[in-house]
């Protein structure tokens, strides 16, 4: 493991108890990505139930893919995050992986959700990444992403934000639409929908993009 990957792995399981305690009831006020989530489940059923949320942090999204009709299963590279996945919400599947060597076979899922996990991603690790994202769907299946928009620089925590002060740092990066459709399509997906909030002060907007594999 790299030493960016362990950093933002550690900094993770540092910060699963902050998400297990102010994450909840968060999906609930966000009518745009409960919208989202429910046109990825609806357009999923049609290729099968079996999806997984790559990056699943606490495991909050499980239950909501589960109320649409899908059978989720959680990925994180945080332990501590999979530990209190298992905790806060029981009856899942999660396993310990990076998203660049996922836990399950070719096209076996009908759907992947990588709901801010991208964002993660340094430019030398993307091609992998998105690669191996569009290795484990099945044809006609689909990925939802939520992410922020930018153009794809590292940037880091500023002095005084909640992870700086828990002592954590990690590299973060904002993709641009136009890079998240390019390389979502140079792994073989074709786009379905796509949008994003308004910019809010000095908040980026978030952007969402529902594809489909390529191949059915």
């Amino acid at each position: 493991m790299d030493a960016a990957t362990e950093e933002l792995r550690d900094a993770h399981d540092i910060l699963s108890e902050w998400y297990a305690t102010n994450l909840p009831g968060v999906l609930e006020s966000m009518p745009v990505e409960r919208a989202m989530l429910d046109l990825f489940a609806e357009m999923t059923r049609a290729v099968g139930a079996e999806v997984a949320d790559v990056g699943c942090g606490t495991g909050r999204l499980l239950p909501y893919l589960a109320s649409r009709g899908l059978s989720p299963r959680g990925v994180d590279l945080s332990p501590r995050m999979v530990e209190v996945a298992r905790r806060e919400h029981p009856g899942f599947a999660y396993q310990v992986a990076d998203l660049r060597d996922l836990p399950f076979e070719d096209a076996s899922l009908a759907g992947v959700v990588c709901w801010f996990s991208l964002i993660y991603l340094a430019p030398e690790a993307r091609a992998r990444a998105f690669a191996e994202l569009a290795r484990v769907v099945k044809p006609g299946g689909h990925l939802v992403a939520a992410f922020k928009h930018g153009d794809g620089t590292a940037h880091r925590n500023a002095p005084g934000s909640r992870v700086a002060e828990l002592g954590i740092d990690f590299d973060r990066y904002s993709l641009s639409p136009q890079e998240m459709t390019d390389r979502l399509t140079a792994a073989g997906f074709t786009l379905v929908f796509q949008g994003h909030t308004p910019p809010e002060g000095a908040e980026p907007p978030y952007g969402y993009m529902l594809v489909r594999k390529t191949g059915a």
